[in-house]
């Protein structure tokens, strides 16, 4: 089964594009293009790594000095709601959000919390044209793999290195 990480170089044409299409998706659907909201979508597209909002708020904040935190969450949910975010929401952590709408799964650092996009095409072929699951309508999928990013991993095999000369 083929897996891609799916990188900076990818990431950074689909932002551009998302980002060049926004004002026009919004008023299509009748949301006020403002500019603060661009400021939001930007600062969402150009991270990589799924911020929350307080992350997205210090970000914007920089630009927009008297932008509200609630402001930011509110912006968030709405671009959620409207399909130009998802919400990604690790079981017991706190509201994660990510630009990138397309079909896509995460990879997720049991340590640092770090999220990646992960591509599995194979696997969004399972449930390609699949509306049904017994009692239950299909409206989307997503994988969460768990795992150690190399960072965290090497940390790891040093303390254990570590304490096995210790021993």
């Amino acid at each position: 089964m083929e897996l891609q990480l799916v990188n900076e170089r990818r990431r950074g044409p689909y932002a551009a594009k998302r980002l060049s299409e926004f004002a026009e998706r919004c008023r299509r659907g009748g949301l006020a293009v403002t500019p603060q909201r661009l400021a939001i979508i930007k600062a969402l597209l150009d991270s990589g790594d799924h911020p929350r909002a307080d992350a997205i708020y210090a970000s914007v904040r920089l630009q927009h000095p008297h932008i509200s935190l609630a402001t930011v969450h509110r912006t968030l949910e709405t671009l959620c709601d409207i399909g130009e975010a998802r919400k990604v929401t690790m079981l017991h952590d706190s509201a994660r959000y990510d630009g990138n709408i397309t079909p896509h799964h995460h990879v997720v650092c049991v340590e640092c919390r770090r999220i990646r996009d992960i591509e599995i095409p194979r696997l969004d072929g399972l449930l390609a044209g699949q509306s049904e699951l017994g009692e239950f309508t299909v409206i989307g999928s997503s994988l969460e793999i768990h795992a150690l990013c190399d960072e965290c991993g090497a940390k790891r095999s040093k303390a254990s290195r570590s304490k096995k000369a210790r021993s």
